[in-house]
């Protein structure tokens, strides 16, 4: 039998896990083994060097005695606050909260694992996916590069195949020893990246290792990739013996290329209208398409970029007023699709930043109401009593209360039943003496007073009325209210009082502990995977477009060398190669970016739709400026070499 149970100390929360176990039981607890007795605990060793700093009375006694420390294969991180104790039977089933298990998860994060696990995921596709267009963008430099060596081979004799071969291989090479710096940067990197906090704790080396056997099955895939799209790439050229004499006429795109864009939407849409809608849950089901969903996103907006950018280019053509504008019209129009990867990166980019912005400022961390008269205070702290507390025993507890340091105050309430029964009614009775202690002011003349029980949580104030009844004696305590100082350690004292008391049904409540114990702790750690997010993917965007533009313009070496020589001036060339990387981005940036909220706003109504999205936070407009800026000067880069590579040395072999 176990129980799950948050404590509080100070502003961390500790996951307590109550155990009763029988003599005879073979379950074991992951980083335990066998269940602790009673009166034994086992704690992370995070906790346990905090119980040893601090006085029993503020956090130690809650727990019992140290039997051992949890093994950190159990544990989230090396700052997880987590115990495990040992319970009787008895007091696990007087608070109501027990429930039987027959076996133990290291899961962290409880019911919502699913959820993280699918959010984790599409994360990792959206840093995935740019990296896919970087090699894809980097093999074309490569190819431009190497073009006249390759029209060389083909004067010799070479056929096109064995020149395909020769630019895999030539690809291949680089790249396994790029991966294999890669692989020693994150190695080296790694017990740096452990020190980022995820969900309240930072995280084990160990955690962010993924083994030999998947380090090589990725570098392997990933310099394959790299080859075989160098090989095609040069393939699809058309290199000959005098080199590449005409350019491959691309087809034009049509709008069959929204196909796999409106799939991946309705793949994303099914399942939020299964369980928000028509309320179906398939699991099995669920995360599949949203990943699925997500993935085919992606593609759709590479896929669906070039249609665009020919639509864009087509009245660029017919609005030109200028040589650049007319040249980078027509080459756009001509090539959208070669056009076009050349920002790709920075549209997905764009995307991804806007997805994680999106759901980020759906999380907003709640803030402790201030404190006003007909409001709990927030230096006092509450505990509802379990079945059977008798008056005498909530007397003694709110007694020893008394003599604690800092604890000003202890109020009991009373009800006909304690406040998780069905009968329990809707108000709390209280003596109208102690009803000031609780910050009430007009306090009725009469010997008792009720208030609903809703002040316990009320952000707002609640009036007291006049009891119907004099005696108290016919209620039985349901609550107990103490008043503090407002210290931290007064605070602890009070907890730790309470929850040892043996009466108290939950952990002392504050309404302080609200900012606490809402949903922010695990979305927090969620935003910092998304910031994080947001610099690689802005990062690898900025140098595909830079690689892209360069590219580009060796690619061109030859066309623009001879526009040079008949007198068109250097900066008409700057015009035509920044114009044809403005007009694609120009033209699928707005769609990126509304795509990106969309898909936020699915993922978050498919796991809460209570949760609303509010305008991002002023980091998404700094990252979104940060992805110009790095737009402008990936173009500025490269296109400052034009001049040196368009001088009349450059083209004397025309």
């Amino acid at each position: 039998m176990e129980a799950n149970v948050v404590e509080v100390f100070r502003d961390q929360l500790i996951n307590r896990r109550d155990v009763a176990a029988l003599p005879s039981t073979t379950v074991k607890i992951p980083g335990i083994g066998a269940p602790p007795a009673p009166g034994l605990y086992y704690a992370s060793p995070a906790l346990q060097r905090l119980i040893e700093s601090t006085p029993g009375d503020e956090l130690g006694n809650r727990f019992g005695t140290f039997a051992g420390t949890i093994d950190d294969a159990a544990l989230p991180g090396p700052d997880s606050l987590v115990v495990v104790t040992g319970a009787t039977e008895t007091e696990l089933r007087q608070n109501g909260r027990a429930f039987l298990v027959s076996d133990f998860t290291t899961n962290p994060y409880g019911g919502s694992a699913a959820a993280y696990r699918t959010v984790l995921s599409i994360g990792a596709i959206a840093l995935f996916f740019p990296v896919l267009l970087l090699i894809s963008i980097v093999t074309s430099l490569g190819a431009a590069q190497r073009r006249e060596r390759f029209a060389t081979l083909r004067l010799i004799g070479a056929s096109p195949q064995v020149v395909s071969r020769i630019a895999a291989v030539e690809t291949a090479i680089p790249s396994l020893l790029g991966a294999v710096a890669g692989i020693v940067l994150a190695t080296s990197l790694r017990p740096a990246a452990a020190q980022i906090p995820v969900n309240g704790s930072r995280l084990f080396a160990a955690d962010l290792t993924i083994g030999w056997a998947a380090t090589t099955a990725v570098v392997a895939v990933m310099v394959a990739a790299t080859a075989l799209v160098a090989a095609r790439r040069t393939a699809a050229a058309g290199v000959g013996p005098l080199g590449v004499t005409r350019a491959v006429r691309e087809k034009t795109p049509t709008a069959r290329r929204c196909v796999p864009l409106l799939t991946g939407l309705a793949a994303m849409i099914t399942p939020v209208l299964m369980v928000r809608v028509f309320e179906v849950r398939l699991p099995w089901l669920e995360s599949p398409l949203l990943i699925l969903g997500f993935l085919l996103i992606l593609v759709g907006l590479v896929v669906i970029g070039p249609w665009l950018t020919h639509l864009v280019s087509r009245v660029g053509l017919r609005h030109a007023n200028s040589a650049a504008g007319v040249i980078a019209a027509s080459r756009i129009h001509k090539t959208p699709m070669a056009t076009f990867r050349s920002v790709s990166g920075l549209v997905i980019a764009v995307f991804v930043v806007s997805v994680f912005a999106g759901a980020s400022s759906v999380f907003k961390e709640a803030e402790a109401p201030t404190a006003q008269p007909g409001m709990l205070q927030t230096t006092s702290l509450y505990a509802t009593l379990t079945a059977g507390t008798t008056p005498e025993q909530a007397a003694e507890t709110a007694l020893q209360a008394r003599e604690l340091f800092g604890i000003q105050n202890a109020t009991i309430g009373y009800g006909p039943a304690v406040l998780s029964a069905r009968d329990a009614g809707p108000d709390l009775y209280l003596r109208s003496a102690d009803a000031s202690t609780l910050g009430f002011e007009d306090v009725p003349t009469t010997e008792t007073v009720t208030v609903s029980t809703s002040f316990l949580g009320s952000m707002q104030p609640l009036p007291l009325d006049p009891a119907p009844a004099a005696d108290l004696d016919e209620f039985v305590p349901v609550v107990i209210v103490l008043g503090t100082d407002g210290t931290p350690e007064a605070m602890d004292r009070a907890r730790t009082l309470l929850n040892t008391s043996g009466i108290a049904a939950i952990p002392a409540t504050s309404p302080s502990d609200l900012r606490l114990q809402s949903t922010v702790r695990l979305i927090q750690g969620l935003a910092v995977l998304a910031y994080l997010g947001m610099f690689v993917a802005i990062a690898i965007a900025g140098l595909s477009l830079a690689v892209a533009t360069a590219s580009a313009m060796l690619d061109r070496k030859r066309v623009l060398g001879l526009m040079r020589l008949m007198g068109m001036p250097v900066s008409v060339l700057r015009k035509i190669i920044t114009r044809e990387a403005a007009v694609p981005l120009l033209a699928v940036v707005l769609l990126s970016v509304g795509l990106g909220f969309l898909v936020s706003w699915l993922m978050v109504t498919f796991i809460d739709d209570t949760y609303q999205l509010t305008w991002p936070a002023a980091d998404y407009f700094v990252a979104l400026g940060l992805s110009l800026l790095l737009a402008l000067g990936a173009v500025i880069t490269p296109v400052s070499l034009l001049r040196a590579n368009t001088a009349m040395t450059a083209t004397r072999f025309e």
